[in-house]
């Protein structure tokens, strides 16, 4: 049976794993952390959104960027430390300004195909992620907002969505708790909600029940690229001690989010994607109050850049902001006072309490396109780079990888005697 390497077990990592599973083949995920969904894929917005589809390769926010880059509080922050990566990145991201709306109206109709994949996959399967289908609300706060969010609905709606602007009084109807005068909206009531990490740890589970194998406590260290690949990992004990192990395969597919750009060049490829840190809070609804005050519609206010989730009864997650700053994983107060003052702001009935702060590193390319295809060796793929859209687009790409993959490397193979 073909043997294939699974880099990374996020939400892209499994779910190609499932795909490739799907098909007929030997598959082991690697994952440097303890259990899958750990990294990115543990906090995230939740949104499950076509309708943020439009890609950041546009002057604007180059403008806002070069604004906000003093504000530690800035939707975006950009640190001016000079760093050869960040601004090789920044340049590639200039140069894709170009293609900003076709690679918005294709983003769009990926989105909206990685619906039919995945909820398929989460009835079939059985995986409970707190799914909530009362669509996406977004938030103006004046003309000019709109007026803009409007040229970007044309977009959206030529890559197939449903999207309708909205007045203010219907943004009152559409989500009665929540504060504010805003100048109107757009609503696609087509996208959801829910947990990513329960997502992904289920089909973590249904991976195992199809017969593939983790291996976590595992950090990739070198690539033998002869006859076949040879993956040499450091398996991490509770000792603190590693030891080696090596895995012989047919193929390797990356999806270790901002680490691919470490692992690409070990396969002698490039792949430019940058670390991009949001952050997020999960408030945790104690009280009766709480919960009747805090959304079930979720949220997307663009003045902000943030976006909320209702995960269950008990709990609301608010994420957002952006921030180049290398792998750096630090929680910053003044990074999560914004997204917990703009929660009192909008719902003031909701306890803040007891919030639960995070941060995680998107994966993002130049292009805001996921690499998604071969690598310049044989039996080398890639599926990653998506940027604030995995949880949205990877039950499509992986779909997609795994019919790549069959191409190059059938189920029958020359191992399979």
């Amino acid at each position: 049976m073909t043997k294939i390497v699974v880099i990374g077990a996020g939400i892209t990592g499994v779910s190609t794993a499932y795909a490739l599973l799907s098909q007929g083949y030997d598959v082991t995920v690697l994952e440097r952390q303890r259990y899958a969904a750990m990294e990115t894929s543990f906090a995230n917005g939740g949104q499950l959104s076509a309708s943020n589809a439009e890609v950041w390769n546009h002057w604007s926010t180059v403008v806002k960027g070069i604004k906000w880059m003093l504000r530690p509080d800035a939707p975006l922050l950009i640190n001016p430390l000079p760093n050869w990566h960040k601004y090789s990145w920044l340049a590639e991201f200039v140069s894709n300004i170009a293609k900003y709306r076709d690679n918005t109206v294709a983003t769009a109709r990926l989105a909206i195909s990685a619906r039919r994949y995945m909820f398929d996959i989460a009835d079939r399967e059985g995986i409970e992620f707190d799914h909530v289908t009362r669509g996406i609300l977004h938030i103006y706060w004046d003309k000019p907002g709109f007026d803009y969010a409007t040229k970007v609905n044309e977009m959206l709606t030529d890559g197939g969505l449903d999207r309708r602007p909205v007045t203010p009084e219907e943004i009152a109807s559409i989500e009665p708790t929540l504060h504010g005068k805003f100048y109107g909206g757009f609503f696609t009531p087509s996208d959801s909600t829910g947990d990513i990490h329960k997502y992904t740890t289920g089909l973590a589970r249904a991976c195992e029940r199809l017969g593939g194998a983790f291996e976590y406590d595992a950090t990739v260290a070198r690539i033998d690229r002869r006859d076949r690949l040879g993956v040499s990992y450091m398996v991490h004990g509770g000792d603190g001690k590693g030891v080696e192990q090596i895995l012989q395969a047919d193929g390797i597919v990356v999806c270790a989010g901002s680490a691919s750009r470490q692992i690409a060049a070990m396969l002698g490829d490039r792949l430019n994607i940058y670390p991009v840190k949001g952050y997020s809070i999960t408030v945790h609804l104690d009280d009766e109050r709480s919960q009747s005050a805090a959304p079930w519609v979720s949220l997307l206010d663009d003045r902000a850049k943030i976006v909320t989730s209702r995960l269950g009864d008990g709990r609301l997650r608010v994420a957002g902001t952006a921030e180049f700053n290398g792998y750096n994983r630090d929680i910053r107060d003044d990074r999560i006072r914004p997204l917990v003052d703009w929660a009192r702001e909008l719902f003031p009935g909701v306890n803040t309490n007891r919030v639960i702060p995070w941060a995680g590193l998107r994966p993002m390319m130049a292009s805001m396109m996921p690499r998604v295809g071969k690598g310049r060796a044989p039996g080398v793929f890639y599926n990653t780079g998506h940027g604030h859209l995995g949880w949205t687009l990877s039950a499509a790409t992986s779909a997609l990888l795994a019919h790549i993959v069959a191409d190059s490397l059938p189920v029958a193979s020359r191992h399979a005697a």
